[in-house]
């Protein structure tokens, strides 16, 4: 399978249902009932939606076809937390947080929204596929904006940490400002331009062993890949990081070296409740082992 998705455009429908039968006249409309039956057709939260949702251009809507088996990846996760408002989930690396590309029931959304019952449940911000770590959900739709405004207004404190070469000659800590846009010669790639700032990382030490150091990431912006383009544009690129400094292929997931990036902590002051919330990872990052221990 492969799972698409297609920003809705301006023109004369009234419902998905009937954009969709125009848009691809190949799949029957038999096909397409059988697909919204069985919540095969989500918005860009990975909510399942309804045949008859009204049309709203410039809406993304992720369409799936069924397959016989999706390779599981071979790893769990945690669920930390769970109340009448939120889900907190303690993601392992490899585990997509929605679906997309070619994952669909090997996602992290699938397997919580199967595992708890909750159909409703909705991530409020994402973390990248090679990430392990936090993944804070609510569950219930009416609350869901109140919590993504969070992120908007600067007032979610988030951690990582990551295993990256030691370069003592870097002033530690510090701030790196920089502006990234993609990069239009190699596809998932963000690259640091010349131009006013638009992302920011705090940047510590936090242990060195040997030619590795195990340094604290606090992004201040929250910009695609920040963290990882931004150790790579300092000379500490992230151990075992497939795209930065060099895109490798797609599908080449060792899942003996996972990314040693980790999302630890997140806090925030629940906009429902005015509960001050602050969860932490159980996940530690790997130290490379002697054989491999050779900076870059």
């Amino acid at each position: 399978m492969s799972p698409s998705s297609v920003v809705l455009p301006v023109g004369p429908w009234t419902t998905l249902r009937e954009f969709l039968l125009q848009r691809f006249p190949g799949v029957s409309e038999a096909a397409w009932v059988a697909r919204f039956e069985k919540g095969e057709v989500l918005d860009e939260s990975g909510v399942a939606v309804p045949a008859n949702l009204p049309y709203a251009a410039g809406q993304r809507i992720h369409y799936y076809r069924s397959i016989e088996a999706e390779a599981r990846i071979p790893f769990d996760e945690v669920v930390l937390f769970q109340d009448e408002l939120l889900v907190v989930a303690d993601k392992p690396h490899f585990l997509p947080v929605i679906p997309s590309g070619r994952y669909l029931q090997e996602t992290l959304l699938v397997r919580l929204k199967r595992r708890l019952g909750l159909d409703s449940l909705s991530p409020i911000h994402r973390i990248d596929r090679e990430t392990a770590g936090l993944v804070v959900f609510t569950v219930q739709p009416a609350t869901r904006g109140r919590y993504q405004n969070l992120f908007l207004e600067k007032s979610i404190r988030k951690g990582y940490e990551a295993i990256a070469p030691w370069r003592p000659e870097l002033e530690l800590p510090l701030n790196h400002r920089s502006r990234l846009e993609e990069n239009p010669e190699r596809f998932m790639q963000m690259r640091e331009v010349a131009g006013e700032p638009n992302a920011e990382t705090r940047i510590e030490r936090l242990e060195i062993h040997g030619k590795w150091a195990r340094y604290g990431l606090n992004p201040i912006t929250g910009r695609k890949h920040q963290l990882r383009a931004h150790c790579a544009a300092l000379g500490i690129p992230i151990r075992n990081d497939q795209i930065y400094p060099v895109h490798l292929p797609e599908n080449s997931d060792d899942f003996g070296q996972p990314l040693q990036l980790l999302a630890k902590h997140i806090a925030f002051a629940d906009p429902i409740s005015g509960e001050a919330r602050r969860f932490a990872s159980a996940r530690a990052l790997e130290w490379p082992v002697v054989a491999r221990d050779a900076a870059p």
